[in-house]
């Protein structure tokens, strides 16, 4: 075994010697249950990582939050901790995972995706991507190595490839174009990272990289470049570029296209999705890790999930409701509180209500991977996506 550091932040967990990072304990079809092994702990797949940008879930959690509602991993932005508080700051402060108090996994991604969002701000090239900061507009370059060196700077767990989102639907010449790019940034980050790990202080030397499948919503593009990104025997994969303009049966299509050329013995990691139901189809199509802004996002704006359907706690039937949010939730802001202080909460814009939404959206999400992982694990998954997937998508 490979021992890592130790230390109440610093790495607690052995790598196997035989590298094996993931280890898949059985199938239903296409869906897959799984464990997933890395520097900071083991996580039981499929899984939801709950987004902290910048270090910090939005609405007020804390790392301990994100321990009682069932986290297993957490993910930030290499982006945004690179503009504040600066990667090398981090990296004084002993690393994120000791810098947020957070001793679980964490994943990076790459900044990639801002290459698609900040359009507006950025200049493609060969080398890399040339941003003007939304804070502040000075200029910065991001190619894969300076990705991979901020990754490095945070020490997260899995780092993820520098590459560029495509909207959908683009143009046939430039998503190729564009999937070819992202391949020879990758082999460019597998190399960074690479030497990076072999540095003495570096703040995670066990950190992996995950490789990202791109090709817009052409087959043909997805597939060549599944091959492609498969034949580098990476720790593990994503599919992204999809939730990003397609319809939502387009992205099935692209899930169940890719899915047979990613390596069976790795990890997939579908990119940025999504709803409950767009998660239970994805993981009846063999994906393992998600992760999405929408369920925080949704809860600051009072919009609420129940294994009914989703709720709007700002609509005026809530005023005198004095059940929780959800009966069927065991989560802490069922357990005290009732949709009509929530419903109070956010009419006088009290901060808390934030703060509770968002609690409740988290849990809600870790809970529903770990009754998928229960469904998976007595052969009922098909008998869940039945009576599930359809009606975790209704607006009650």
């Amino acid at each position: 075994m490979i021992s890592g550091k130790a230390g109440r932040f610093g790495h607690n967990t052995t790598i196997p010697e035989d590298n094996v990072m993931f280890q898949l304990l059985k199938t239903e079809g296409r869906a897959r249950r799984g464990v997933f092994t890395c520097a900071h702990g083991t996580v039981q797949t499929p899984v939801f990582m709950n987004v902290g940008t910048q270090a910090a879930i939005k609405g007020g959690l804390s790392a301990k939050d994100l321990k009682e509602i069932g986290c297993q991993v957490e993910l930030s932005n290499t982006y945004h901790l690179h503009l504040r508080p600066g990667d090398g700051i981090v990296k004084q402060l002993g690393g994120l995972h000791r810098f947020m108090t957070w001793d679980r996994p964490i994943l990076t991604d790459s900044g990639g995706f801002q290459v698609f969002s900040l359009a507006k701000l950025r200049k493609i090239k060969e080398e890399g991507v040339y941003f003007a900061s939304h804070i502040d507009g000075r200029k910065i370059f991001m190619g894969p190595e300076e990705s991979m060196q901020i990754q490095s700077n945070l020490g997260s767990d899995i780092c993820m490839a520098f590459d560029e989102c495509v909207e959908n639907p683009s143009p046939y010449d430039y998503v190729k174009q564009s999937a070819d790019r992202t391949y020879r940034w990758l082999v460019r980050c597998k190399a960074e990272l690479e030497r990076l790990n072999a540095l003495p202080g570096t703040v995670n030397p066990q950190q992996m990289l995950w490789g990202i499948n791109q090709g817009g919503t052409y087959r043909d593009l997805r597939i060549e470049h599944a091959k492609r990104i498969a034949a580098l025997d990476l720790p593990g994969y994503a599919i992204g570029g999809l939730a990003v303009g397609e319809p939502t049966e387009v992205m099935y299509e692209i899930i169940e296209a890719v899915e047979p050329h990613l390596p069976a013995d790795r990890t997939r990691y579908l990119m940025g999705v999504g709803t409950p139901s767009n998660i239970i189809e994805a993981v009846a199509r063999g994906v393992d890790f998600f992760d999405c802004v929408m369920p925080a996002r949704n809860a600051r704006h009072a919009r609420l999930f129940t294994w009914e359907g989703a709720i709007n706690l700002k609509n005026a039937k809530y005023e005198l409701d004095d059940g929780p949010i959800d009966p069927a939730c065991d989560c802490p802001v069922c357990r005290r509180y009732s949709r009509a202080y929530l419903h109070h909460l956010f009419k006088a814009e009290e901060i808390l209500a934030l703060r509770l939404s968002v609690m409740h959206n988290l849990y809600f999400y870790n809970k529903l991977m770990e009754r998928i992982r229960e469904a998976l694990d007595g052969g009922r998954f098909a008998a869940f996506r039945a009576e599930y997937s359809e009606k975790l998508a209704k607006r009650i």
